[in-house]
């Protein structure tokens, strides 16, 4: 049984995309989020003729994330307030930590579709595309698109509950998050605080515990900052891990069957 303070498995797997200039699948116990980056010129009409590139989001589940279906939003003609509110939350964590002005006028998009979602989908998506962005960032300025380095630091996000037993509990699955009396989502790095999320569903906490809440959010951002599986690898081991963990992808079969023709 996990601990408290324990995450669930996280693993991690690039270039999923072949077109994309950067994609990530990245899993948090059986939370998956596929996340990929692309830039494109041009900016929105509040920018132009400023010099300064923008970043947006795009967040969704698709349709058989959850347990039971969910419409794709294209064909209900209405985006859901959840997917706009974590679309906007993983873009202004994003821009929080970058220098646009390094960008000219060029806009960095971020799409998240989470392809299973058991609790923390917002979190996987945040910390999934901090992974894509600076390996988008390599790609850039290897082919000369990018001058020089524009982010500054990566962010890490973690979710926390708070139990009945006013218990603190690490990255909650569903069932977990389900069972809980309040809920935080906390993002920045292992000295900075980029955003909090959260509050109390059935009653109100305690100020001493919601401090408590931050402090161990402080202290799980430190462990999380540090977990193998964030620190992203040379380039070159990319096929290997996609090989090793994801055989779904058939890569080793579609390698085997390119070298016979």
């Amino acid at each position: 049984m996990r601990k408290n303070n324990e995450m669930r498995p996280i693993n991690v797997a690039y270039n999923i995309y072949s077109q994309a200039d950067s994609s990530v699948l990245f899993s948090l116990g059986k939370t998956q989020v596929l996340c990929a980056v692309t830039l494109q010129q041009g900016v929105p009409k509040f920018l132009k003729g400023k010099g300064a590139g923008w970043l947006t989001a795009e967040y969704a589940l698709l349709p058989t994330a959850t347990h039971e279906r969910c419409a794709r939003e294209n064909t209900l003609g209405n985006r859901d307030g959840r997917t706009i509110e974590v679309s906007r939350i993983i873009g202004r964590t994003l821009r929080s930590c970058v220098d646009l002005s390094e960008l000219g006028e060029s806009t960095i998009i971020i799409d998240c579709d989470v392809l299973c979602a058991d609790g923390g989908t917002r979190v996987a998506s945040i910390n999934a595309a901090g992974l894509a962005l600076w390996r988008a960032q390599e790609h850039w300025l290897s082919s000369g698109r990018i001058k020089k380095p524009f982010l500054f630091q990566r962010p890490v996000a973690l979710a926390i509950g708070v139990t009945e037993e006013h218990v603190l509990l690490i990255d909650p699955d569903y069932k977990e998050d389900s069972a809980l009396i309040a809920d935080f989502n906390i993002i920045g790095t292992q000295s900075a605080v980029m955003e909090v999320q959260g509050g109390a569903e059935r009653r109100p906490l305690s100020w001493d515990l919601f401090m408590n809440v931050m402090q161990f959010g402080r202290d799980m951002l430190d462990m999380l900052g540090n977990d193998a599986h964030m620190h992203i690898p040379d380039r070159s081991d990319d096929i290997a891990i996609i090989t090793e963990k994801y055989p779904l992808f058939s890569l080793k079969k579609r390698l085997a069957s390119m070298s016979k023709e």
